[in-house]
């Protein structure tokens, strides 16, 4: 999770991300807005969801792809923790999201569908549809960050899937990164990152870590503000 920023005008998005010793499980952990410790938690298995409940009650809204959504239809809601529930949002730049999907469920929470500028998804007309321009059949992960703040969402947690968090990841979309590492090997599964090779050491991402141990997972706390892109300037959320 991003550390919180004294400076209203910039947007922020937050990435909690957890990965096992295996490498190929997104997890949520648990942190404060400043990006210190707020939890100490026991393992997170796959069908826990209390940590990324959690952190979800500290953004203004929550950031998932299609894929994800199609696979998992998860609900994207705080339901056991105390906690305003944040906006929900999903990538879906080829309108495949349909209007029965948990996420879109209405609940007085705003709901948005970032699809590609001009298209017209079938969904009900409470359903806001940010249309951003494509390139290469994508949308660009700072013009989804700037959309968003121009709607009053600032402080964003980028959730999911992998592709999606790559996507963000190395396009500097991030002001941080934490990523857990459980005693728990699960063995070859899909990559928790698929990013641009590189042909040299020095064009690796480096950035300034901080370490927490919990109980026996380990936090490490990647700040990457000082690479972070500029992405506009957000509103007041309400």
């Amino acid at each position: 999770m991003t550390s919180s920023s004294n400076n209203s005008s910039s947007s922020e998005s937050d990435l909690i991300f957890v990965a096992d010793l295996g490498g190929t499980h997104l997890r949520a952990a648990t942190v404060d807005r400043s990006g210190r410790i707020h939890h100490r938690l026991k393992h997170p298995t796959p069908k826990s969801e209390l940590p990324a409940e959690i952190v979800r009650a500290l953004v203004d809204a929550v950031v998932i792809g299609v894929g994800t959504a199609l696979a998992d239809d998860p609900q994207l809601t705080v339901r056991r923790v105390t906690g305003p529930q944040p906006a929900r949002v999903v990538i879906d730049a080829r309108g495949r999201l349909s209007a029965g999907a948990k996420m879109l469920a209405k609940d007085g929470v705003r709901r948005l569908v970032v699809t590609g500028a001009g298209a017209k998804p079938p969904l009900p007309s409470d359903i806001e549809i940010v249309g951003i321009p494509k390139t290469d059949g994508q949308i660009a992960p700072a013009a989804i960050l700037a959309a968003l703040a121009e709607r009053g969402l600032r402080r964003v947690l980028i959730e999911g899937g992998a592709d999606t968090v790559s996507r963000f990841l190395a396009a500097k979309c991030l002001d941080r990164l934490h990523i857990m590492v459980a005693p728990i090997i699960l063995g070859s599964g899909r990559a928790s990152f698929s990013l641009p090779p590189i042909a040299r050491v020095d064009e690796a991402l480096l950035m300034p870590v901080s370490v927490h141990r919990l109980d026996d997972e380990v936090l490490f706390d990647c700040d990457l503000s000082a690479q972070r892109v500029s992405v506009g300037v957000a509103k007041k959320s309400t």
